[in-house]
């Protein structure tokens, strides 16, 4: 009767049961792993923003499959002022980042095709993946001295291999369709390097795998003057970055952002996707998602008729939000003990930061104790798929206060488990 698409039902997951009965109770619990802005005590600024949202042209319908020019515009201007100049007309407005993959996964790849996905990584690709009925494969980030990109293993997976969906059995043969970066990544903050964009350009361009480049925390870079000196990487880089010499064609190649992160304000739902490319096979791209985008239309009007503006405030929100993250990574950092076995892992941006600890315990069992006996929430390795035990995954957005004493109790019970 339904779908295979997805496993149903779905799998029974212990922290979320816990954390469901806790709440039912009334318990008060320190969330550690809070990813929503607006809910960790920012000053927004609030009628200026309903002020924006109250456009008359707001009350008519003109729908534009890539988005209302002014909109477009505006998210041309925010690229602009970082020194990345995008045309309009290669923008397409979006509900969301998610449903930017959606159209992209629908536009790329036929049922059965796989995508290439980085790990770890935020648990979002298999589901979105799964949805559109394509297969997901991934490559490793290895943390060694810097997290940096397994280019070898990217190679391998763009040429064949094995890929799961939950439609259907695992298969050697289904082509590789788009690679996707996440920069920063998330959790461990890691971003792309202009060495490994030229060699990502390299191999996509040589087999005609496009590109999809998730930049929707590149606003919250820790150090924008590059890595550490010597590492050979070079400096951190946009996918929209001005290209270096790169032999062989040029990928097509997809940039996303959204309003949640660049401003941060996710209940906004505006996200949008970036073409790029050689100007023929970036121009199909553009025929092709236009006629995607048309078959949806799923942008409201109201929020594109206030986008300009809401770039406007959106810039000291955000810097609100990074002055946050900073002072909550800074304590963080002053707050591990090198004796006790945990360590800060480095990260170059990013809302969350990845604390290595002792395997005393399994990290179900440590978070699941955390949470039952301490009343702090966070999130454990294995939700993003880090590779071996044990990691935790602390969001850097709560309020001082409450994010000082969600760490001092994770510390407690690392050390007393």
């Amino acid at each position: 009767m339904f779908s295979r698409r997805l496993e149903w039902p779905a799998p029974r997951n212990r922290l979320a049961g816990l954390l469901r009965d806790l709440r039912a109770r009334g318990a008060a619990i320190l969330d550690l792993t809070e990813s929503n802005p607006t809910r960790v005590g920012l000053d927004y600024p609030r009628d200026a923003i309903v002020a924006a949202l109250a456009d008359p042209s707001a009350l008519s319908y003109d729908p534009e499959p890539r988005g209302m020019p002014s909109a477009r515009e505006a998210v041309a201007a925010y690229y602009g002022h970082r020194g990345l100049p995008v045309a309009p007309g290669r923008i397409f407005l979006t509900a969301s980042t998610s449903e930017s993959y959606a159209l992209l996964f629908k536009m790329l790849a036929d049922p059965g095709d796989r995508i290439v996905v980085p790990r770890p990584s935020y648990p979002l690709f298999d589901y979105l993946a799964a949805l559109e009925s394509v297969r997901v494969a991934s490559y490793p980030i290895l943390q060694d001295a810097g997290w940096t990109i397994d280019m070898e293993a990217l190679e391998r997976e763009t040429t064949g291999g094995r890929a799961a969906g939950g439609w259907a059995a695992e298969t050697d043969a289904a082509p590789a369709r788009a690679v996707i970066v996440v920069s920063p990544n998330n959790p461990t903050g890691s971003a792309m390097r202009q060495l490994e964009r030229s060699r990502l350009e390299e191999i996509c361009g040589r087999r005609g795998i496009s590109i999809i480049s998730d930049e929707v925390f590149i606003d919250y870079l820790y150090d924008r003057d590059g890595g550490p000196a010597g590492d050979g990487r070079g400096a951190i880089v946009s996918m929209l970055s001005p290209r270096t010499a790169v032999p062989g064609a040029q990928p097509l190649a997809f940039t996303l952002g959204g309003l949640a992160k660049a401003c941060g304000l996710p209940q906004m739902k505006l996200g949008w996707i970036v073409v790029d490319g050689p100007d023929e096979v970036a121009e199909e791209a553009v025929e092709r998602l236009e006629l995607i985008a048309d078959t949806y239309l799923s942008v409201g009007t109201p929020v594109q008729a206030a986008a300009p503006r809401l770039f406007e405030l959106g810039e000291g929100i955000r810097r609100a939000i990074a002055a946050r993250v900073s002072e909550n990574r800074r304590a963080l950092a002053g707050m591990i003990d090198p004796e006790t076995g945990c360590r800060l892992l480095a990260a170059d941006g990013g809302w969350y930061a990845v604390v290595q600890v002792p395997a005393v315990l399994s990290e179900e069992d440590l978070v699941l104790r955390l949470l039952a006996e301490d009343l702090t929430l966070v999130h454990p390795g294995y939700f993003f798929d880090f590779p071996r035990e044990a990691y935790l995954v602390l969001s850097l957005l709560p309020a001082p206060d409450r994010f000082h004493e969600g760490v001092r109790r994770t510390l407690a019970r690392v050390v007393h488990p």
